[in-house]
């Protein structure tokens, strides 16, 4: 089985799964639909082709739901197969774009912070898997990062 490292955009719809070769992006997977109906199978199919060292994670913020759901999937997965799980800051993935959050909310990131912002006319730029693991900021803090406090 080939080694590889997985990275997933479920922040937004469509779903995006990276599988990546030495670093590089070998294998893309787009998916609409809720992360809740379609992370497992796609997994599924992932884990009987792969040996996957490390998978990559968008933790926030977006969804919450799709943020719940992608964490503990991964989270459990991490754990039984014993694979490192890491976080990837949204921003990192859309060009610093403002990422919508409700209404005419959106998050943004100024100085390192992420802040809830009211937005009257905005470009959104959609997700993107990178090209290549070497430069994306990654941290072992896997925790979902929900910005806002629960109410």
């Amino acid at each position: 089985m080939q080694e590889v490292e997985v990275v997933v955009v479920s922040i937004a719809n469509p779903l995006l799964i990276g599988i990546y070769k030495d670093k590089k992006l070998y294998k893309e997977h787009t998916i609409a639909g809720k992360t809740s109906d379609i992370i497992a199978e796609i997994f599924s199919d992932i884990l009987e082709t792969y040996k996957i060292k490390k998978i990559y994670y968008v933790n926030g913020p977006g969804s919450y739901m799709s943020i719940k759901v992608s964490y503990i999937f991964l989270k459990t997965i991490s754990i039984v197969k014993q694979i490192e799980l890491l976080a990837i800051n949204g921003f990192e993935l859309n060009q610093n774009s403002p990422i919508k959050a409700i209404g005419k909310k959106y998050f943004i990131q100024k100085d390192d912070k992420i802040v809830l912002s009211d937005l009257d006319e905005v470009v959104l730029r959609d997700f993107e898997l990178p090209q290549s693991l070497e430069n994306i900021k990654s941290s072992l803090d896997n925790l979902p990062n929900y910005v806002l406090p629960a109410v």
